[in-house]
């Protein structure tokens, strides 16, 4: 399935997904520093949502509470959550 998650308090404004299961490829990011937003998803190719979660939720960024890897922590597992639901 491939999901759309529109970011909150970052720099980058889309996060774009595929899910299969837990599954999550094909990651791409739209706005943002772009080596940060090759690189991340380019280490995420293939992990499972909770492996996702454990290792970036709770990042921040400067003085922002959040960052681009915690929104995809988010982004993964509203995917999933998505996915059950169909």
């Amino acid at each position: 399935m491939h999901y759309d998650y529109r970011t909150k308090g970052t720099c980058s404004q889309i996060i774009s997904l595929d899910i299969d299961g837990d599954v999550v490829s094909n990651v791409k990011f739209f706005g943002g520093c772009p080596g940060n937003l090759k690189g991340i998803p380019a280490l995420v190719e293939g992990m499972t949502v909770d492996q996702i979660e454990s290792r970036l939720k709770g990042i921040t960024c400067g003085h922002r509470p959040t960052s681009c890897p915690d929104q995809l922590a988010i982004a993964v597992r509203e995917a999933y959550k998505a996915q059950q639901a169909q």
